[in-house]
């Protein structure tokens, strides 16, 4: 499987994971090994995934996709969904804060957030929502504007007008069949 990394934050290319929203969805985490390859290419390193995992991730990825929707159109979260985002965000490992010298000042550095299990990079993708709904970024969520794909991503063009998930993938094929129906039309 080839996945998809154009969201902008983890959280959403976990959502990312159901393509072809906009049509019949497709999912991309069919089985624990898809679910153990997605998170290890996340670099959210956890092993161990099982059939009992899929649904749990699955019910967790919606979950998250509804969240930031609601956000990103000024709107509040269902209560249940705000809560189970919040339960699966405290099973986050919480790596410990250091002090380090960058430019000759002491500042905070965190160590990678990486986790030893399902539940623990779970928790770390609901964490980066949590994240993105308490930032002002939230505002800049989109959803791809081809017919057919549905991806989300954080718009971060500077004029705030990214319509395509990716312009290699949807923005060209968007073009390529535009022209088409034009020459048609001649």
């Amino acid at each position: 499987m080839e996945w998809i990394w154009d969201g902008g934050r983890v959280c959403l290319d976990f959502v990312n994971t159901l393509r072809d929203r906009k049509q019949e969805p497709r999912e991309t985490l069919a089985e624990p090994a898809d679910l153990e390859r997605w998170l290890h290419e996340g670099g959210l390193i956890a092993e161990g995934a099982g059939e009992a995992d899929l649904a749990r991730v699955r019910r967790l990825r919606e979950t998250i996709d509804r969240c930031v929707r609601a956000v990103a159109g000024g709107e509040l979260p269902a209560a249940a969904d705000l809560a189970l985002v919040n339960e699966a965000a405290a099973d986050a490992p919480r790596p410990a804060v250091q002090a380090v010298v960058d430019e000759g000042r002491l500042v905070a550095s965190a160590p990678p957030r990486t986790a030893d299990d399902v539940a623990g990079a779970l928790g770390l993708i609901a964490q980066d929502a949590v994240e993105l709904m308490l930032a002002a970024e939230a505002r800049r969520v989109r959803i791809c504007g081809s017919g057919t794909c549905g991806l989300r991503y954080v718009d971060r063009s500077p004029a705030g007008n990214r319509r395509w998930c990716s312009m290699a993938r949807c923005g060209n094929r968007t073009k390529v069949r535009v022209h088409a129906e034009r020459a048609r039309g001649r």
